[in-house]
């Protein structure tokens, strides 16, 4: 094997893990044309095609499957090699992978990374902040922070945060001309400010009371994946919205959205970080503690 050879081969291990030269590259931190590059090098020097390329897909050749086998475990073991080395100089490296919603990221992840970050530089950090649940092992991440009560039963959980409540609140122009709801069935028939994936789906809205619980749709209104235009829309008087309760305190305390169904708001179980198995990083395992550790500041 040519010296220079080991590098490109990590590249090809990491765009069939991915099957994607776009997400690769994210994730190495290099461009697209450069993995491209890297693969047609690797390719002119074997003599053989590793990777199958049409405009929706990548995938191993059977080449490339047969080389992978011998391939990742022997990368696998070089990263543990490495960061047994870092352990017994007493400085830990690695990568850490994080999948996340964006309140969790504001409330609960970015408080604690400044110091981790500071306390570990040989430690890096890879948050992707995205609006709906993550297969944290096809994704590649290390583990995953979501709502509790939406996590796979095969997932180990850690709870980082407190119990969380929602909120429905309207502005008073839109109470002033249209009925105030008394139970959430009667959300059906409001305009409503909805959360969508993008995708033409939108999140059911839950309520419970007195161990009572019902699942709503809301009527049709406005839809959008951001928080701050959600909120800004029920100020406006655009519909009723159904969001964390943080999210509109400010407005709630100075009378521009009025709270409804309130009774039908009970606390339910806050963020979890959630990963697949015990079997950690060290990289991992520090970050683990430190989010664990900050949840008691």
């Amino acid at each position: 094997m040519r010296p220079d050879q080991l590098g490109d081969l990590a590249v090809f291990a990491a765009i069939a893990a991915d099957r994607s030269f776009t997400r690769a590259a994210r994730r190495l931190g290099v461009t697209q044309s450069a993995l491209s590059q890297t693969m047609k090098r690797l390719e002119g020097q074997l003599g053989f095609s590793l990777l199958s390329r049409t405009t929706r897909s990548v995938a191993p050749t059977a080449a490339g499957d047969r080389l992978l086998a011998t391939l990742a475990p022997a990368l696998a073991g070089l990263d543990d090699d490495i960061e047994a080395l870092s352990r017994a100089r007493g400085v830990p490296i690695g990568t850490v992978r994080i999948t996340t919603g964006k309140h969790a990221a504001d409330t609960l992840l970015w408080p604690m990374l400044p110091s981790f970050m500071r306390r570990h530089p040989g430690i890096e950090v890879e948050v992707c902040v995205e609006g709906g649940m993550t297969d944290v092992v096809a994704g590649r991440y290390d583990a995953g922070i979501r709502l509790g009560e939406r996590l796979e039963k095969d997932m180990i959980a850690l709870a980082i945060g407190p119990p969380l409540r929602v909120a429905v609140v309207a502005a008073p122009g839109y109470l002033s001309d249209h009925p105030t709801p008394m139970a959430p069935a009667d959300l059906t028939a409001h305009r409503c400010i909805a959360y969508g994936d993008g995708h033409g789906d939108l999140s059911p809205w839950s309520f419970e009371r007195d161990g009572h619980a019902v699942t709503v749709r809301p009527g049709r209104g406005p839809v959008f994946n951001d928080g701050n235009l959600l909120v800004a829309a029920a100020v406006e008087g655009f519909g009723i919205l159904y969001i964390l309760e943080d999210l509109v305190a400010a407005p709630l305390a100075d009378g521009r959205l009025t709270r409804l169904l309130e009774p039908w708001c009970e606390p339910f179980a806050g963020y979890h970080l959630y990963y697949p198995d015990r079997r950690g990083t060290t990289a991992f395992d520090l970050f683990r503690e430190a989010l664990r550790a900050s949840r008691s500041v």
